[in-house]
């Protein structure tokens, strides 16, 4: 194995993967997923949540609103897609 290929076998270990909520399943193979990070603030030490929204991929369109699931970075798909499915850890009741 060269060099190179162990660093591209390293840098795909270490891809980003995240857990959020569905909240829009609008477009066709896409949904936006909501995550939720609580983190201390530095100097006041308040816990402070902030949240963002991340499109991702959904090949198979088995996504609905409210499904929690498990999102992974990705080369870029279209404009604002970044991430993939990986799985869907808990459907909506």
């Amino acid at each position: 194995m060269t060099d190179s290929t162990a660093n591209n076998e390293k840098s795909r270990n270490m891809r980003k993967v995240r857990q959020g909520v569905v909240v829009s399943t609008s477009g066709d193979k896409t949904c936006v997923v909501q995550i939720t990070e609580r983190k201390q603030h530095s100097i006041y030490k308040k816990m402070i949540t902030s949240t963002k929204k991340l499109h991702v991929h959904d090949e198979a369109n088995e996504t609905s609103v409210g499904d929690t699931i498990l999102v992974m970075e990705t080369r870029p798909m279209s404009k604002m897609k970044r991430w993939r499915l990986v799985q869907i850890v808990e459907k909506a009741k």
